[in-house]
C-alpha cells in the first residue's frame, strides 16, 4: 500500500490527486493551508476513515513545514510518493507594472517551498523503498518553448522549480529517491480558467501513470502528463 503526501490538495488538481489516489487504494496526508475549511477533503476523510489524514501546511513558513514533517512522521514510518503540488499564480501581470512582492511571493511559494518540504520529509522518502518525489512545473517553465511575456512570476518560477528538481535529483538518488518534475498541461481549475481543453481527472489519470512508470533513471527528467519528454 503506498503512502502518499500531497500538497495544496484542497482544491483543483491536488484534490484531484487525492480522490484519485484513494480509490487506487493508497494512504493519502493531504497538506493545505487551512484544512477546516477544506470541505471536500472533510467529507473525503470521512468516506475514507484512517486512509486520508488532513494537515496544515503553509509553504511560506518554515516553522509550518517543520510541523507537517512531525505529523507526517507520526502516520507513517515511510512515505514512498511526495506530490509537490501547491503553487500560485499572479494574474494581470504586464511589464513596466512588475513589482518585487509577486515575484518574490511567487518564487517563495513555487520554489523555495517544495525544496524546504523535500529536504524536510527526506527522511521517510529514505525509508521507502524506490520513493518518488513529483514536483508539478509547467511548460511555461520551459527555456526553450518560451517566445512571448506572460505570467512571469509565475514562469519564471517554474523554470527556478525545474532547476531545483534538478538539484534535487542529484542529491536524492544516492539516498534511493528519485525526483522528477512534470506539466500537467493547460487544465480547467481555478488557475488554468474555464478555456483550458483539460479537465483535472483526465490530467492527474495522465500524472499517475506516468509516476507509476518512473525509475531511477528517470532523476531530475521533465515530463509532459502525456509521458513525452518536455525541453528545458
Amino acid at each position: 500500500m503506498q503512502h502518499v503526501l500531497v500538497t495544496g490538495a484542497n482544491r483543483g488538481l491536488g484534490l484531484e490527486f487525492v480522490r484519485q489516489l484513494l480509490a487506487r487504494g493508497a494512504r493519502v496526508i493531504a497538506a493545505c493551508r487551512h484544512p477546516g475549511k477544506a470541505l471536500a477533503l472533510t467529507e473525503a476523510a470521512a468516506a475514507h476513515p484512517n486512509h486520508l489524514h488532513v494537515l496544515p501546511l503553509d509553504l511560506d513558513k518554515e516553522r509550518s513545514i517543520a510541523e507537517l514533517a512531525r505529523e507526517a512522521a507520526a502516520l507513517t514510518d515511510a512515505l514512498d510518493v511526495l506530490v509537490n503540488n501547491a503553487g500560485v499564480l499572479v494574474s494581470g501581470e504586464r511589464f513596466g507594472a512588475l513589482g518585487s512582492k509577486p515575484l518574490a511571493e511567487t518564487f517563495s511559494s513555487n520554489v523555495v517551498g517544495p525544496v524546504l518540504l523535500t529536504q524536510a520529509l527526506a527522511p521517510l522518502l529514505e525509508k521507502s523503498r524506490g520513493a518518488k518525489v513529483m514536483n508539478l512545473s509547467s511548460r511555461l517553465g520551459s527555456l526553450a518553448q518560451t517566445n512571448a511575456f506572460g505570467t512571469p512570476s509565475y514562469a519564471i518560477s517554474k523554470a527556478a522549480l525545474n532547476m531545483a528538481t534538478r538539484q534535487l535529483a542529484a542529491a536524492l538518488a544516492p539516498r534511493g529517491v528519485t525526483v522528477f518534475c512534470v506539466s500537467p498541461g493547460w487544465v480547467s481549475t481555478d488557475m488554468g480558467g474555464a478555456a483550458a481543453p483539460l479537465a483535472p481527472a483526465q490530467s492527474v489519470r495522465g500524472l499517475l501513470s506516468v509516476l507509476d512508470g518512473v525509475t531511477a533513471k528517470d532523476a531530475g527528467r521533465f515530463i509532459d502528463h502525456d509521458g513525452g519528454a518536455i525541453p528545458w
